[in-house]
């Protein structure tokens, strides 16, 4: 055997028939460390790099724009055991699991152009949609079962509203009242259930992605045939925690999928600017991890790629990285003006790749839906959204005094303090927390009346006049039930 030739694959741990170091490049199966060293991988006697351009990932499709599905390539020698039985050229969706999954998609369409128009109102804060991207979201939704964890990043509401989380909760959570699970305490659009197993959305990016490593390693060890599912964009992918998370993922062989939402913008840089490679598919061969890149747009194409990787958690606890490739049509929030970063002309190509069009050309061929029902639902979630707005906005806050709560069993000294010195606060600025001082016993005459002394007191200053030390309302001592500003 001459020097430049590279032999076949041994089995980890066995010697070559000619006493030489065995040679480990099957990656079906995953050597342990003694049988890694001291034998090591593939041995080869002349230099070779390699850039990873040898192997480029196709994108997986379904559902052509039109509405009519590709047929299902099935490799020679190869069966495929994912589809439940269905022809290669049908879907494995039924009709009421698609009509759910359409009506979500549409849902989640209204909600994000309802509570945009909102907070420009001024009525919410803070707002990010996820237009563009409802199949990614809900279609990978709808092939997990109740009880698999979701761990979400902040433009994954679809998902939560496949699970049947009301308009009224989301409407209580964004305006912070009295019914929001989160007692007001997080920014707009940071869900979160306990019941149906979505975890609370934290702001700091790609912190959910080692989280859903470790609570996978749980399932594995409760042993009830759950997996976790977590949602990022690319990126996070470009964050430590990314890596760190699917390192781990792979060696413990937790039931794991990792699903990245390639939309082509970090906030407003391009794909093209945060890295040179081939994606984020490419990165689990890093981690000895399964991988696949599917069409972001393609409600089927998710749903299959989710349904198949959800198998393969499950089955041989082992991680799967989804790569989908789709487009966010909406501004990165409602602080972000896209135009500033990309043409309106790259826009309308993508709006013409819009998902839930490409959904309801499908479901209208398979005579599942029509024009009528399509005018009925837009008109019927468009009312369903506003009056849940106007219910949720009429509530009161949260008790003032829960601030502090869901800590300590009992409040520590330095907290009660801390709670006492905000009621003062309050006391002092009554105008500036409307909210919290109607809740501690002003009335609207005396809110105006503080107004107008504090902007009295502005003016004056401005023009160097005395002003008088101004004292905080005498009369309003604390109450209990003090709410939150």
């Amino acid at each position: 055997m001459s020097d430049t030739t590279t032999r076949g694959p041994v089995s980890p741990g066995t010697a070559p028939p000619d006493g030489s170091q065995p040679e480990l490049n099957d990656l079906t199966a995953m050597p342990t460390a003694d049988q890694i060293a001291p034998q090591g991988p593939t041995v080869l006697h002349h230099l070779t790099f390699m850039t990873g351009d040898e192997l480029c990932i196709p994108i997986f499709k379904r559902l052509r724009q039109d509405g009519t599905l590709y047929p299902v390539d099935v490799p020679q020698g190869q069966s495929d055991d994912t589809r439940g039985g269905q022809s290669q050229d049908s879907s494995p969706i039924d009709r009421d699991t698609a009509l759910k999954i359409y009506r979500t998609m549409l849902f989640t369409r209204v909600l994000d152009e309802r509570m945009l128009a909102a907070q420009r109102q001024g009525r919410l804060s803070f707002y990010m949609q996820c237009t563009g991207e409802e199949a990614t979201v809900i279609g990978s939704a709808a092939a997990l079962q109740d009880d698999d964890m979701i761990m979400a990043q902040y433009r994954e509401q679809g998902a939560l509203a496949w699970r049947g989380f009301s308009c009224d909760e989301f409407m209580n959570q964004m305006f912070g009242n009295e019914r929001d699970y989160g007692k007001g305490r997080q920014m707009p659009i940071h869900y979160g259930s306990r019941d149906l197993h979505y975890m609370t959305i934290s702001s700091p990016l790609a912190t959910q992605i080692p989280q859903a490593t470790g609570y996978a390693y749980g399932q594995k060890l409760a042993g009830k045939g759950q997996c976790t599912i977590t949602i990022f964009g690319e990126g996070a992918a470009s964050e430590g925690d990314f890596h760190a998370a699917l390192n781990m993922a792979s060696v413990h062989r937790v039931p794991c999928i990792f699903l990245c939402r390639n939309n082509g913008y970090a906030i407003s840089t391009p794909s093209c600017e945060q890295f040179a490679a081939d994606g984020i598919a490419p990165r689990a061969f890093g981690y000895h991890m399964q991988s696949i890149r599917v069409d972001g747009n393609d409600v089927i194409a998710v749903y299959e790629a989710t349904l198949a990787a959800r198998k393969i958690a499950v089955e041989t606890n082992q991680p799967v990285l989804i790569e989908a490739m789709t487009y966010r049509l909406a501004a990165h929030s409602s602080s972000d003006d896209p135009s500033g970063y990309r043409s309106k002309k790259e826009e309308a190509i993508w709006r013409d790749k819009d998902p839930i069009l490409r959904m309801r050309n499908w479901l209208e061929a398979q005579g599942w839906w029509s024009e009528e029902e399509e005018k009925a639902t837009g008109d019927q979630l468009r009312r369903e959204v506003l009056e849940s707005m106007k219910r949720a906005e009429k509530l009161a806050p949260p008790a003032l005094d829960t601030l502090i709560s869901d800590v300590y069993d009992t409040p520590t000294p330095l907290l009660t303090q801390q709670l006492e010195d905000v009621k003062q606060h309050i006391r002092k600025y009554p105008h500036a927390y409307p909210k919290g001082a109607a809740s501690m016993g002003f009335t609207a005459q005396e809110l105006d009346d503080s107004r107008k002394a504090y902007q009295a007191r502005q003016q004056r200053m401005q023009s160097h006049q005395p002003v008088e030390n101004h004292q905080p309302v005498e009369s309003h001592q604390p109450v209990d039930g003090d709410q939150t500003s």
